[in-house]
């Protein structure tokens, strides 16, 4: 659960927020990381005891809506129709519908929404300072888990923080 965790909060609330400020500016005050807390949050609780599988926000499905046209509330609006009338008068033919889409149609979309996100402005004007702590975190997540990713960029960060303001104070001593 752990990983999960750590994989929800960074993909699916720090990482959205973020993607959702830079690509709708006019939105941002909406797309806040409290808000993507709040209505995942509240969408898994009520829905749960329905049977649904959690779900979450995701800065892939984001950046992947945008990437391929998706540039306003209409298309989550006609793809969440869709997907709803699919499920209503397709019922058991909606997966057979959607097992047709090549599995390597789909893992190319995948390819290239994780590398939009991978390669983002934000990675690449990133002050070199920050470099160890992502290195760190995206290592330790390929190599362990995101759980142990996330915590070993955060240690990473607060070390260099607290060296910042260590050399800071002993500056302004002098």
């Amino acid at each position: 659960m752990l990983p999960q965790l750590a994989l929800t909060l960074t993909n699916a609330v720090i990482v959205a927020a973020a993607l959702a400020r830079q690509l709708y500016p006019r939105a941002a005050g909406r797309a806040t990381e409290r808000n993507l807390s709040l209505s995942t949050g509240l969408a898994n609780l009520l829905l749960a005891p329905l049977g649904a599988l959690p779900m979450c926000h995701g800065a892939g499905g984001l950046q992947a809506q945008h990437r391929f046209g998706a540039r306003s509330g209409l298309a989550p609006i006609v793809f969440g129709s869709l997907l709803l009338l699919c499920a209503l008068f397709l019922s058991q033919d909606a997966a057979a519908i959607l097992g047709a889409i090549p599995l390597a149609a789909v893992g190319a979309l995948l390819v290239i929404a994780g590398g939009d996100l991978a390669f983002s402005r934000r990675l690449l004007d990133a002050r070199p300072n920050c470099w160890p702590a992502m290195g760190t975190a995206a290592a330790l997540t390929l190599l362990v888990n995101p759980a142990v990713g996330l915590l070993a960029g955060c240690a990473v960060e607060g070390v260099r923080a607290s060296v910042k303001r260590h050399l800071h104070a002993r500056r302004k001593g002098h």
